[in-house]
């Protein structure tokens, strides 16, 4: 989970590794076979994941599964804090690891660090968040979602069910992927209005949620960005009264669970544990053969559209922890 202390503590990121180096049917989602022959290699996986955010455990678990594969001893660290990300950044440099994979929700706060890296001959791929940037920053590629692509699905799906004054919830202001998704919903539905809220206090994102929309009384839908917070709004909606439509971005087994139920629309699913599995098969690729995936291009994880229709084929799968 991610490092939540106002100043980061200098340890050893093995303190946080995963240890491969077992046959891979013993590693997370069971796969088959047995581990690479290829010498081991130590890699960084180092997120902008929140406490408390279930989706990381997911990107989390198909990394842990790839490095299970490919004879990797995994090195996982988080900060939401762009800074503090940046100095585990420096760290992984200094414990010189073989590569570094990175998600780029604050790009600027990264650059210098990433630099570091690059210039030291260690290898970067990014996930998740920061695609448009990823190839100027020195990763050979990005493993994610096209975030305004995304946004345009949720607008488009959102305006083919008739609603057009939809609120787009962003939990963490300045981030580029959750301001994007915004935007596409925008593009599609002109009335789509953006609040903020502080995505760190849940009690506070409930409440600002319901005083918006009992102050917004037309508004038809509301979308969050992440399976944890479209919980807290579904709860807000029924608190607040009001009668605007759920759906949302990513997945849990809860929110597939409400999906299937009918209590939220849809949801449109990046399938993290394809990004943390790609990213880190990726730096043994190009280790074991300088290989490098996607021809300099990103490699897309999505956008996924799961309705009600298909909620209940994706349940099984998220409550297996892989959707």
């Amino acid at each position: 989970m991610a490092v939540a202390a106002a100043v980061i503590p200098l340890i050893a990121l093995s303190a946080c590794s995963s240890q491969g180096g077992r046959p891979a049917e013993a590693g997370a989602g069971g796969a088959g076979g047995q581990v690479a022959s290829t010498p081991r290699m130590k890699v960084a996986l180092i997120t902008h994941a929140a406490p408390g955010d279930t989706f990381w455990d997911i990107v989390r678990k198909g990394a842990e599964e790839a490095a299970a594969k490919d004879n990797v001893e995994l090195l996982y660290t988080s900060d939401s804090e762009g800074g503090r990300q940046a100095q585990l950044i420096q760290q992984a440099i200094d414990q010189k690891v073989d590569g570094i994979a990175v998600t780029l929700a604050k790009p600027d706060a990264l650059k210098d660090s990433l630099k570091k890296a690059t210039d030291a001959g260690i290898p970067v791929v990014s996930l998740n968040a920061g695609e448009s940037i990823s190839a100027q920053l020195g990763a050979f590629t990005h493993f994610g979602s096209n975030e305004k692509l995304a946004g345009a699905a949720v607008g488009t799906k959102l305006s083919e069910l008739g609603l057009k004054h939809p609120i787009c919830v962003i939990q963490e202001q300045g981030h580029v992927g959750l301001e994007a998704r915004c935007a596409g919903v925008k593009e599609k539905v002109a009335g789509t209005e953006i609040l903020y809220v502080p995505g760190t206090d849940m009690a506070q994102v409930s409440s600002t949620v319901t005083a918006k929309l009992q102050a917004t009384a037309d508004a038809d839908a509301i979308v969050g960005l992440g399976a944890p917070y479209t919980l807290t709004i579904l709860k807000a909606v029924t608190g607040a009264g009001s009668e605007a439509k759920v759906a949302s971005f990513d997945m849990n087994p809860e929110l597939a669970q409400k999906i299937a139920d009918g209590d939220v629309i849809f949801t449109v699913d990046q399938q993290p544990w394809l990004q943390g599995y790609g990213a880190i098969d990726s730096l043994w690729q190009a280790k074991r053969g300088g290989f490098k995936i996607g021809g300099g291009q990103p490699v897309l994880t999505g956008p996924s559209v799961v309705d009600k229709a298909a909620a209940t084929d994706v349940l099984k799968f998220a409550k297996d922890g892989i959707r």
